[in-house]
């Protein structure tokens, strides 16, 4: 079997937007050495009702923690917009959409979600939000849109959601090498590019010699 790399996240999850950078640098690194990196969504949140001012506080607080550890930018004024529920599987299923579609376009959609969602205000949680944003990032809007309300695609997000927590995994973001079937741990939850690839490094280097 052939390494991989197996990042988890969610899109709306605000220290897997910290991470994105470091998501990428790592991507980047490891397709040097020959070895792909695939999203995984986790599910992050299933809210049923409209963010409320303590809720908004209380998510705002946690972007402004991001903010001060990676650097990364939020419009507080904007963010979470009034009646937007904080239900993450839309997010989640347009990646495993996109990856029906078109594989290699993940990667660009999820940059869009995020963009959106956290420097635009935009609600990505809405099926029409989401097409617009699969179109920027290149996907072909009707093909995109019959994958995105399928059911096969519905339940795929669900049982990746499921493989996610059957392998304890908690918190975004996560990092997997995965080599022969076996898992290893490079993260769970946010750290540097700079302590992170050079962990990397040495297991693609052990990766390369098996």
């Amino acid at each position: 079997m052939a390494s991989r790399l197996l990042y988890v996240m969610d899109p709306m999850c605000s220290w897997c937007w910290g991470f994105a950078p470091v998501a990428e640098a790592l991507a980047e690194q490891a397709a040097g050495a020959g070895v792909a990196t695939e999203l995984v969504v986790g599910g992050l949140r299933r809210d049923r009702q409209p963010v409320d001012d303590a809720a908004r506080a209380r998510y705002l607080g946690y972007w402004q923690a991001v903010n001060a550890a990676t650097g990364q930018h939020f419009d507080y004024q904007l963010g979470l917009p009034d009646g937007m529920v904080y239900d993450t599987e839309p997010a989640c299923r347009a990646l495993v959409a996109a990856r029906r579609v078109d594989d290699g376009a993940a990667w660009g959609l999820l940059r869009e979600i995020q963009t959106a969602f956290y420097t635009r205000g935009a609600d990505v949680s809405r099926a029409s939000v989401l097409v617009q944003l699969a179109e920027r990032a290149g996907i072909k809007r009707a093909a995109f849109a019959e994958a995105f309300d399928s059911p096969a695609v519905y339940q795929a997000t669900l049982d990746e959601f499921g493989w996610v927590q059957d392998l304890g995994i908690a918190g975004f973001p996560t990092l997997l090498a995965e080599r022969d079937g076996q898992l290893a741990l490079l993260t769970n939850g946010y750290q540097p590019l700079e302590r992170l690839a050079p962990l990397l490094g040495r297991w693609l280097e052990r990766a390369a010699h098996v």
